[in-house]
């Protein structure tokens, strides 16, 4: 008798994936599905708004980056209002996807994080939220009762900063949990130029060009920023990108401060325009300032810069010194003084300049691209299938 062998050497389970994120209006950060998507054993849609407004003002739907997976558009009921906003069709979507995941890209004290669990567990999927979170607060009705209902129900989280995990292990969630940051950096897109120049990246004449981005609110410490660049020689200039309630108030600043000239102002610029504006300066500072209410929970801009190639200055804030690392210049938040030595030496220095630019780059290459932050997030789905 003859016996026919089969030999399977693997079986593909499929696993779709019905991702809500308001944050993937960005451009940019649509990298990372395209990643996500590119596995094989991933079927994702992902539903975004038309825009999200907040205070730099309604951010239009970019489509930058869509291969792979659908990006389906929905109407967003309160958008604008960061705890109440919420997509009124969704349900719908759920039951057209039938997701096996529902990675809910929003805080588990928001109404859009309970909504989208409750038809996850009305369509028998697994639930995810992605949190920031980096204090342990309290809050009122009903956002107390949203986040405890969300911390029982949920099977995993993903929380962007160390400090996230501890709050919301403090707060009584047992289920497993990954730090991951939300987003990468594309390499391509945020490149390192190929002969950076000593000064003025492009030897403009332009002097010693230093950069935040960012809002211009308190927390944030331009302030402190304006004055280390005010105690700087004439070479150095300052250049702010941004918006906030603050900002005549930080160009007076710079006034009084004897700058003139040497501070320019920018508005926001389309996030697959800001490498560009990146490669164009020689150092990028983070002067981020802990309050009662809040600390850095990221900073995103210092990944950027870095994988362009620029030395990056950052304060003790938040999730700060480990983004940063031995990749950049760490000085004490709020202290003006430590800044300006900081910002001394990279000017005068060449090596300095050019060790920071080497190791933030392949820092960056190693912790921080879209790639492995979209594989990193797949084996969150992969373990919560097998669990």
């Amino acid at each position: 008798m003859e016996f026919e062998v089969w030999s399977l050497n693997f079986i593909i389970l499929l696993m779709r994936v019905l991702m809500i994120s308001k944050a993937c209006v960005v451009g940019a950060y649509q990298r990372k599905l395209e990643e996500m998507a590119a596995h094989e054993d991933v079927e994702l849609t992902v539903i975004v708004p038309p825009e999200w407004r907040d205070e730099r003002g309604a951010l239009k739907l970019e489509r930058s980056y869509t291969k792979g997976y659908r990006l389906v558009v929905e109407p967003m009921a309160l958008n604008g209002n960061f705890h109440l906003h919420f997509y009124p069709r969704l349900a719908k979507r759920f039951a057209e996807v039938q997701p096996d995941i529902a990675h809910i890209d929003e805080e588990p004290y928001n109404l859009a994080t309970w909504h989208a669990l409750r038809l996850a567990r009305k369509h028998s999927a697994r639930a995810l939220f992605f949190s920031w979170q980096n204090l342990n607060r309290r809050y009122p009705f009903p956002f107390n009762a949203i986040e405890s209902r969300v911390l029982r129900r949920a099977d995993y989280a993903i929380c962007g900063n160390h400090d996230s995990e501890k709050v919301w292990r403090a707060k009584g969630y047992r289920g497993p949990i990954a730090v991951i940051p939300q987003f990468g950096v594309d390499e391509n897109l945020y490149s390192h130029p190929l002969s950076p120049s000593p000064f003025g990246r492009g030897e403009r004449g332009e002097g010693f060009t230093i950069a935040y981005a960012g809002r211009f609110v308190p927390e944030k410490g331009a302030d402190i920023l304006i004055r280390a660049v005010a105690g700087l020689d004439n070479h150095a200039r300052l250049v702010l990108v941004g918006s906030g309630p603050r900002r005549e108030a930080l160009i007076q600043l710079a006034n009084d401060c004897g700058m003139g000239s040497r501070l320019s102002v920018r508005a926001w610029m389309p996030s697959t325009e800001f490498p560009n504006f990146l490669h164009s300066i020689d150092a990028l500072v983070l002067p981020s300032i802990t309050q009662p209410n809040w600390k850095e929970q990221f900073g995103r801009v210092l990944v950027e810069a870095m994988a362009c190639g620029v030395p990056v200055v950052g304060s003790t804030c938040g999730e700060i010194p480990n983004v940063i690392g031995d990749a950049g210049l760490i000085v004490p938040e709020g202290n003006a003084p430590a800044l300006a030595d900081a910002l001394r030496q990279l000017q005068s220095s060449d090596s300095l300049r050019a060790d920071l630019r080497a190791k933030g780059r392949e820092r960056m290459l190693a912790l921080f691209t879209q790639k492995r932050v979209a594989d990193e997030t797949v084996k969150v789905y992969r373990n919560m299938m097998a669990r």
